[in-house]
């Protein structure tokens, strides 16, 4: 067979192939499909296991203990309708004895906040202003408010350290003292 002939025949099949390929090319189609997430609200909490202490050592100076308490919150509420922590306590009292530290001993001088690993957080825009005096009575007295995250803020899993300052006068009793420190959390800031 000559290369006339050849091209020819080679050509028109060639154009064939071209055009059969471009037509299924061409006759592809394309589905879109819904897909649906249901996201389910989780709670509100607050909780800590510490059991913090502190010493000083009488010198005939005022002194300042301190303690932190570690509180983990979680706003898994997915509502962005803030929260806030508040506090109160017990006035520290040797128990028996009956000596006891003044009503306003402890204060908290400051709140640090960090999320927690593994979560995804808002970080929360807290309004409170430090230092703030902890209520305490021989029973406790109503629960201020310690530390807020503002509408939109706050959510996901966090640590939040108060720094806790405790005024021991010179004249204090040496002995062990105990406060019992009640914390909650509330929805909106």
């Amino acid at each position: 067979m000559n290369l006339r002939k050849r091209i020819g025949v080679t050509l028109p099949l060639a154009l064939a192939a071209v055009a059969a390929s471009l037509v299924v090319a061409s006759s592809a189609s394309a589905d879109n499909s819904l897909v649906t997430a249901n996201i389910a609200a989780g709670s509100l909490t607050e909780v800590t296991s510490a059991a913090p202490s502190f010493s000083v050592t009488l010198d005939g100076t005022d002194k300042t203990g301190s303690y932190t308490l570690p509180i983990t919150v979680t706003d898994a509420r997915g509502s962005g309708a803030g929260w806030n922590l508040t506090i109160t306590s017990t006035q520290f009292s040797t128990g028996v004895s009956g000596n006891t530290l003044a009503s306003d001993a402890a204060s908290i001088a400051s709140v640090a906040s960090t999320c927690v690993a593994g979560s995804t957080c808002t970080n929360p825009t807290n309004s409170v202003t430090y230092p703030l005096t902890i209520p305490a009575g021989a029973s406790p007295p109503p629960a201020v408010k310690f530390f807020n995250a503002a509408v939109n803020t706050g959510r996901g899993k966090f640590t939040g350290t108060p720094s806790v300052q405790v005024a021991v006068p010179a004249n204090t009793f040496a002995g062990t003292y105990t406060s019992t420190v009640t914390l909650a959390i509330a929805s909106g800031p």
